[in-house]
């Protein structure tokens, strides 16, 4: 994650009023009401459940057990599911040339796989304009899936995890039909179903070279029939205009997700709407925003603000206005390392050491978040058991 109809309305008041249920399972565990401790207890889970049938606060594998690693690889998923995350996010979602859904955090592939050290494709290496940014490296757009899958995944951050190296060329690109099947793999082995949070990655960019990403995305929903509105697959995005496409083809829980608040999302720009997330957080917004999706998913900063120090501040009102227009609340990203906690939470000076995050967790889970993304998933399900019974 990290960046930059008459009927339609009845499909979307039922999707709100089912996760009603979500947002007052949150308020429970904040007020440390009897419903609080109920949260974490063993509840019926599957399609028929649906939102209702998910922990709060809900822990989500963020491209798997990222911290632990290389992201999203079956390796980092299987870790993930093994260590309990409630859901996986699997995977970022961006194509092929010939047309493959793919899971990569990012079209540029150069930081996440060995196609540096594969000759064959050097000349594949280019600069491009990703979203108004000059991009130089290697993108899938420009492989077939059969050459994508000739690559190995590699650690994205080996400054802040040296130990995941270990595992560099152990595990290929994903394609998101392998991780549909994956999932009803897992469902059936563990007894218990298994959850995933696909992202469509840059998709205004995709449509202009007729990759479309929504049609895609639906497409496999459908043939694995996971496009229902109890589905245990929730869909994400930074456009919200990819979002309300989805919404007209699939019946998935869906979720805007939310940068910095003077950022703007890329469909907005290529529009031309001068609306900043700071307008999409406003009460405004978010009924708008209730009127196509279910939750969103903002950066932790849009929760509680950093002061100049990078400590945290107050909490800021999102969390209770989302609530107030029905929207669940996933924010991103907590991290067990000292660079990406707030400074009150760090613990000397080394940037793979990890510092308090049970602290971190303990106040973002204070303000009625519904569920986190972390790359740690066992210290998320220790902070929230340590939250529940506190």
């Amino acid at each position: 994650m990290d960046r930059h109809e008459s009927n339609k309305q009845q499909q979307g008041t039922g999707r709100r009023a089912l996760l009603g249920a979500a947002v007052l399972g949150a308020g429970g565990a904040v007020l440390g009401l009897p419903g609080a401790a109920r949260a974490t207890e063993s509840r019926p889970t599957g399609q028929r459940g649906g939102l209702k049938s998910l922990p709060v606060p809900t822990i989500i594998g963020h491209r798997g057990a990222s911290g632990y690693r290389p992201e999203h690889t079956f390796g980092s998923y299987q870790l993930a599911l093994d260590m309990g995350a409630d859901i996986v996010e699997a995977g970022d979602l961006v194509p092929t040339k010939d047309g493959h859904l793919v899971c990569r955090h990012e079209p540029e592939i150069g930081g996440t796989t060995d196609v540096a050290d594969h000759p064959e494709f050097a000349s594949r290496r280019t600069t491009k304009v990703l979203d108004g940014v000059s991009t130089t490296g290697w993108f899938t757009e420009d492989f077939t899936l059969a050459e994508l899958k000739t690559l190995r995944a590699i650690e994205r951050i080996p400054a802040n995890r040296p130990h995941n190296n270990l595992y560099n060329g152990r595990w290929e690109i994903p394609t998101f039909e392998e991780v549909l099947k994956w999932q009803d793999e897992q469902t059936r082995k563990r007894g218990k179903q298994v959850w995933i949070y696909p992202e469509t990655k840059h998709p205004t960019y995709f449509r202009k070279l007729g990759l479309g990403l929504e049609e895609r995305v639906a497409k496999l929903l459908r043939k694995y029939g996971k496009d229902k509105r109890n589905s245990p697959v929730i869909l994400q995005s930074f456009e919200p205009g990819s979002i309300q496409r989805l919404n007209k083809l699939v019946d998935n829980p869906l979720v805007v997700l939310l940068s910095s608040a003077g950022s703007r999302p890329w469909d907005f720009v290529e529009a031309g709407d001068p609306r900043t997330v700071a307008d999409l957080v406003t009460p405004k917004g978010l009924r708008e925003l209730a009127g196509y999706a279910q939750g969103i998913g903002p950066t932790l900063d849009l929760v509680i603000a950093k002061k100049a120090d990078g400590s945290l501040g107050a909490p800021t009102t999102l969390v209770a206005d989302a609530h107030k227009v029905g929207l669940i609340l996933h924010p991103y990203t907590m991290r067990n390392e000292n660079p990406f906690l707030p400074a009150e939470f760090r613990k000397g000076t080394d940037a793979d050491a990890y510092g308090d995050a049970f602290g971190a967790f303990k106040a973002y889970f204070a303000t009625g978040i519904d569920g986190v993304f972390t790359d740690n998933a066992d210290t998320g399900l220790l902070a929230r058991e340590d939250f529940v019974n506190g």
